[in-house]
């Protein structure tokens, strides 16, 4: 069992939903924690009362190069180690291909994808030195295009692609890298997903209260970390959508079509109309 107690804990996209889950659950378990967001607010808010020996926020957008290296060293410099590597941040989208402007998918790739990769980059020295863990926050939607997700799909099946080859390349370093994917989980990714013009969707299609919460899905990738599991699929809907995914390709297809189209405000609903 790999223990937390004592260690450094990197988490991007830390100011809310399962990021703030994990950062609260890896502090109580006694690691010293680096956390990040683009709104430095928010993480003032959070964690301004935690022992200022154990805790660290920087307002960082994971998707400029500098910013993600300039934190990792700050973290570096402030503990003298990095342990735990937590690429949390993302953010979603719903619109349909034909009419998502460009920057769309652009930005879900530099965030999405990107940005793990420039964290992980930079944390990797300190990680090998510790033989420790380097996370991706993914999601079913990288086993499984979504409709109305092009580019979060994209951005999610990149990750896990990148976290495969590195993960195979460390192989015998001693340093665990591993991904997990949650299920609908009850957080502000839908609030914040980007419409076909880019601007923040501001409202779910989904009802959050019967959603897993952020604090189970922190639970659950924690005790992943610890166990240093190979990948988590959450839910059984997940695991699920995976198993049929790869056994019955075209009843996916149609299966998860007809999911979504279901959703409210669907944006399959016109071209459902149409055909």
């Amino acid at each position: 069992m790999y223990i937390l107690t004592g260690k450094v804990v990197v988490i991007t996209g830390a100011s809310s939903g399962i990021g703030k889950a994990l950062a609260l659950a890896a502090y109580g378990q006694g690691a010293s924690v680096a956390l990040c967001a683009r709104n430095i607010d928010k993480l003032r808010e959070v964690y301004s009362n935690m022992d200022e020996a154990r805790v660290l926020y920087s307002s960082v957008d994971v998707s400029k190069e500098e910013e993600c290296r300039s934190f990792i060293e700050m973290v570096a410099g402030k503990w003298g180690r990095i342990d735990v590597l937590i690429n949390n941040a993302g953010i979603s989208m719903r619109a349909m291909f034909e009419n998502v402007d460009m920057k769309v998918i652009r930005e879900l790739m530099d965030i999405n994808f990107f940005g793990a990769v420039y964290c992980t980059k930079y944390a990797l020295p300190e990680i090998l030195k510790n033989k420790g863990v380097i996370v991706g926050v993914s999601s079913i939607a990288g086993y499984r295009g979504l409709p109305a997700r092009t580019g979060y799909s994209a951005s999610k099946f990149a990750l896990q692609g990148f976290l495969e080859a590195l993960r195979t390349e460390l192989l015998h370093t001693g340093t665990h890298v591993m991904w997990v994917c949650p299920g609908f989980t009850s957080s502000n990714i839908r609030n914040v997903a980007r419409s076909s013009d880019g601007s923040a969707q501001g409202e779910t299609p989904l009802n959050e209260s019967k959603l897993m919460t952020a604090e189970e899905c922190a639970e659950i990738i924690i005790t992943a970390v610890k166990k240093r599991k190979r990948t988590i699929v959450m839910t059984l809907l997940g695991k699920m959508t995976v198993w049929v995914n790869k056994l019955f390709p075209s009843f996916a297809d149609k299966s998860v079509y007809k999911h979504f189209l279901n959703e409210p405000d669907s944006p399959l609903k016109n071209y459902h109309t149409n055909g």
